[in-house]
């Protein structure tokens, strides 16, 4: 189990690591969708499908992100954290999800070894992780903080759609919502006697 200052500590992006792996996308634009009930039955069947193809390689699949809190308005695009017991070790996950349609976009060895593979349709980011990774343990304790917490969950709701205008890449809008997710963190950290 990671320590707290691991888990409490924020990732700056690493300017001289290149993450993309086909080149970056292009820009494009975000929209912001009301709530919709099916994205808990999408993320089953896509994590249906996952532990299918993957068997004992899948540790943990875990719905994380916006379309993973009830109530919350978020970019149509199911997050999936997938666990895996090293995810520099691709040809264990790699070619059995691109047989699902799944395209390996991003590779961050100084992020905890992560990586993130896309699907077109239905829109997925998958991101693998390795064992008791700090930033799985955020992305869940994030997720279940929303949800207990309705003001924070429109606080953040607030907060992403005032990060749309000004296009760019998706990045581009994370960092201009990065202030408000950041205090979402200091308050649940907080709470929770990490800090």
């Amino acid at each position: 189990m990671p320590s707290f200052e691991e888990i409490t500590r924020h990732h700056d992006f690493d300017p001289s690591e290149n993450p993309w792996v086909n080149g970056p996308p292009a820009p494009a634009t975000i929209t912001i969708a009301p709530y919709n009930p099916e994205w808990p039955r999408r993320y089953q069947t896509l994590s249906t499908a996952i532990r299918t193809a993957l068997g004992d390689v899948a540790l943990d699949v875990e719905h994380v992100g916006s379309t993973s809190v009830e109530g919350l308005a978020a970019k149509d695009v199911i997050d999936i954290d997938l666990t895996v017991a090293d995810p520099r070790n691709e040809d264990a996950y790699v070619p059995a999800l691109e047989r699902l349609g799944y395209v390996l976009t991003i590779r961050e060895p100084s992020w905890h070894e992560h990586r993130c593979l896309t699907l077109a349709e239905p829109r997925v980011n998958l991101h693998v992780f390795g064992p008791d990774c700090p930033e799985a343990i955020r992305h869940r304790m994030f997720r279940d903080w929303l949800r207990a917490h309705p003001e924070d969950l429109a606080r953040y709701e607030d907060a992403k759609r005032a990060a749309v205008p000004g296009g760019g890449h998706v990045m581009d809008y994370n960092a201009r919502k990065e202030q408000v997710v950041r205090e979402i963190y200091d308050r649940l950290f907080r709470a929770a006697g990490m800090l």
